[in-house]
């Protein structure tokens, strides 16, 4: 059965804060009355729109769209905002719907991920009145009203490969994506050399299959929608001995779940919780967060502070945007000294004592 939907308050990392509630009680007096009646107005005065466009996959992917959408409803609920937003089906949509944001007249709108780039900078250019923000991918810099929301997950999914190949009975884990873009390969590099540090670190020989990270070349659904295409690609992994395999797809990783379901292997999911979005949880071993709901909550309150800014947010592990999800139901199997190392590798990142090196993280 499948859990409820993340909102900020479901990742580890960052809670979420709490709501003001009003408790029933006896009729107050006049000047009660009064006090309550400008706190109502001044309710009644929030003048602001956040909208939300987003890619194929939909606002059910049960990762990045379903994640950007838990935070606009997040500021919806806590800010009193209004909201809009588009669901695509087809990239023919793209551009259309974030005109349909725009001629609802949205102070801020959202496009959710790589393949809405054109259409917001398309966007933000011809409506410099309004601003727009891009997840998971840099903006046009000439766009003084746009911002780019994106995560450098190599550091996440750098802890992610380490216990993979910890935990691996086989000796052979596997990664595979959704597109080969740099937002979806930046795991993978991190993923990799988290495998490679476990070898180093253990004199083992624990193997990756699925994504060659010196010569950027691996396995790839095409989409973030098809789950069929990544059940075919997890089997193949499968075949080639991987139990622990790590899709960066969206809802086409989803595809996975069933092929690792009958094979015993372990799921290990990304952006959001998959123990708490995906029907997976009894195999998800942990998830690499990227905090998109929070990200996405903190530009929206700036823009309705009047603080909006061009200026990049780049999650990391530093400033706890990505990070490593709970073991949960195997969080008795990973052994003590694993964990450990885990805590000891995410400070050394942290340092720069360890740098994650790949070509596909987003630059300051």
């Amino acid at each position: 059965m499948m859990r409820s939907t993340p909102s900020r308050a479901g990742f580890a990392l960052l809670g979420a804060a709490a709501l003001a509630l009003t408790a029933c009680g006896e009729a107050p007096d006049e000047e009660e009355s009064n006090d309550n009646g400008n706190d109502a107005a001044a309710q009644e005065d929030v003048d602001y729109t956040a909208c939300i466009v987003s890619d194929d996959g939909g606002w059910n992917d049960q990762s990045f769209n379903q994640s950007a959408y838990a935070g606009l409803m997040d500021a919806v609920d806590e800010l009193d905002i209004d909201h809009a937003d588009a669901e695509s089906s087809s990239e023919s949509e793209f551009g259309p719907n974030v005109d349909s944001m725009v001629q609802q007249g949205c102070d801020l709108t959202f496009g959710v991920g790589f393949l809405l780039k054109d259409a917001i900078d398309e966007a933000a250019s011809a409506n410099e009145d309004m601003n727009f923000a891009l997840i998971d991918e840099y903006t046009d810099e000439s766009n003084d009203n746009a911002k780019s929301v994106v995560f450098n997950t190599s550091e996440g999914s750098y802890l992610a490969g380490y216990v993979a190949a910890a935990m691996s009975e086989t000796g052979t884990v596997g990664t595979w994506g959704g597109m080969q873009i740099p937002s979806v390969t930046v795991f993978m590099d991190g993923f990799a050399d988290g495998v490679e540090r476990y070898n180093e670190d253990n004199d083992d020989d624990v193997s990756l299959v699925g994504w060659d990270k010196e010569e950027q070349n691996g396995s790839f659904s095409g989409d973030f929608s098809d789950q069929s295409a990544g059940a075919t690609l997890t089997e193949q992994l499968i075949a080639q001995d991987a139990d622990i395999i790590m899709p960066v797809a969206g809802g086409a990783g989803l595809g996975a779940g069933p092929a690792l379901e009958e094979s015993d292997g372990l799921l290990i999911w990304v952006d959001s919780d998959g123990y708490e979005s995906t029907d997976y949880g009894d195999i998800v071993l942990t998830s690499v967060l990227k905090q998109i709901p929070q990200a996405t909550f903190d530009t929206i309150e700036e823009g309705l502070n009047g603080e909006f800014s061009s200026e990049p947010y780049i999650g990391d592990l530093e400033n706890e945007g990505v990070g490593l999800a709970p073991f949960h139901d195997y969080d008795s199997e990973v052994p003590d000294e694993v964990k450990d190392k885990v805590e000891q590798l995410r400070e050394e990142i942290i340092s720069g004592e360890t740098v994650v090196e790949t070509d596909n993280a987003p630059e300051a």
